[in-house]
């Protein structure tokens, strides 16, 4: 059991609440990096948490299906250019001592059982300036990697897992979760206040950028955050949310646009029409084939899903059976507390490689 906090060490932490909130805020606001953060709906099994390793002492382990609310799957990474360490070394840096990356005015990382660098079955507290302590266990750990479970009394049940690689010229380094919130107040904060969750995604960012600092480097591209949200009633995204959606949808097979696809060229602003184009630039990849799960494969998901606007939002609803070109869908959107149902085609589909200043270039 992780040790209780005396009545006037639970003071003193709540005290610090409100001024962590205040500093963490200040920093959020005046942050320089960019952060890239891109969310869309998920689905199990693929994005449900690793399996428990063998071996694992279970005793008061909080795993996803404990917690309340969606499940949470989130990817936090950078690339850091600069350092001559690898990411054994790196790894070995971290593991010695986890308080050279926390965010002091959020978190601190207190050990309370095991000695010593980080091992397989230690114990810790993370420490936070509120009524919340965060209880974890090390279940899994490698020269390059380590995963953390949460035990009872967390504000999450699920894992995280930190981990660092390297390629020809720079290190990366990755934090993966797998969580649903720990409680209903926990959930309320979190998925409906949306308080935990930036307070959530400004301490892992602010990890990202300490732990280049802890390999003298800096962070390339700024940081990339990835939410995929399983909803406990839809085990897939694009499941019709009632009978009366999947009617609408398979009903759509046998409407043709409401338009002339012959007359393109005259639908122009000129003459009424309102064309919708959309160009994000993306974060970084190193020289090559897009990296696997990187930035050019996730915004590549984010189209093939039709997830470029908010889920909670907009909410494309297709037979993931049917050619992504000519594909029927209808999209259910939420407006002002109303959610009705709107039906569309894709038009054509492109992925091709072709020379851009002497160099392949993929899209």
């Amino acid at each position: 059991m992780p040790p209780r906090l005396s009545f006037r060490r639970r003071w003193t932490t709540a005290a610090r609440w409100p001024l962590g909130v205040s500093l963490a805020s200040w920093r959020y606001l005046w942050r320089v990096s960019a952060v890239h953060r891109w969310e869309m709906s998920g689905a199990l099994p693929g994005d449900g948490a690793p399996t428990l390793p063998p071996g694992v002492r279970l005793e008061e382990l909080l795993t996803p299906d404990d917690g309340v609310g969606p499940l949470v799957h989130r990817m936090y990474r950078t690339r850091i250019v600069g350092s001559v360490l690898t990411p054994e070394r790196l790894m070995g840096r971290l593991k010695h001592d986890l308080n050279r990356v926390a965010p002091s005015e959020f978190a601190t990382f207190q050990k309370v059982d095991g000695g010593g660098p980080l091992a397989l079955g230690d114990e810790y507290v993370v420490r936070m300036p509120g009524p919340w302590d965060g209880p974890v266990r090390v279940i899994a750990e490698t020269p390059t990697s380590f995963r953390l479970a949460t035990l009872a009394g967390h504000l999450e049940a699920g894992q995280i897992e930190f981990r660092a690689g390297a390629d020809h010229r720079s290190l990366s380094f990755e934090i993966e979760s797998w969580a649903r919130s720990g409680d209903r107040l926990s959930d309320a904060l979190y998925s409906h206040l949306r308080l935990a969750k930036e307070v959530q995604l400004h301490m892992w960012v602010s990890v990202l950028h300490k732990v280049a600092d802890l390999a003298h480097g800096r962070t390339e591209g700024g940081a990339i955050v990835t939410t995929r949200r399983v909803d406990p009633a839809e085990e897939r995204s694009n499941r019709p949310p009632s009978r009366s959606a999947e009617r609408r949808l398979a009903a759509l097979a046998g409407r043709a646009v409401n338009f002339d696809p012959s007359r393109l060229e005259e639908y122009t602003p000129e003459n009424g029409w309102h064309r919708d184009d959309m160009i994000e630039p993306l974060p970084a990849e190193a020289p090559g084939p897009p990296e696997p799960g990187g930035s050019w494969e996730i915004a590549r998901r984010l189209v093939v899903d039709y997830q470029l606007a908010d889920p909670s939002q907009v909410r494309a609803i297709y037979d993931d059976s049917a050619p992504f070109e000519g594909r029927d869908m209808l999209l259910w959107i939420r407006f002002a507390g109303v959610r009705f149902g709107v039906g569309v085609r894709t038009g054509a589909a492109y992925d091709w490689t072709r020379d851009v200043d002497g160099r392949p270039a993929q899209g």
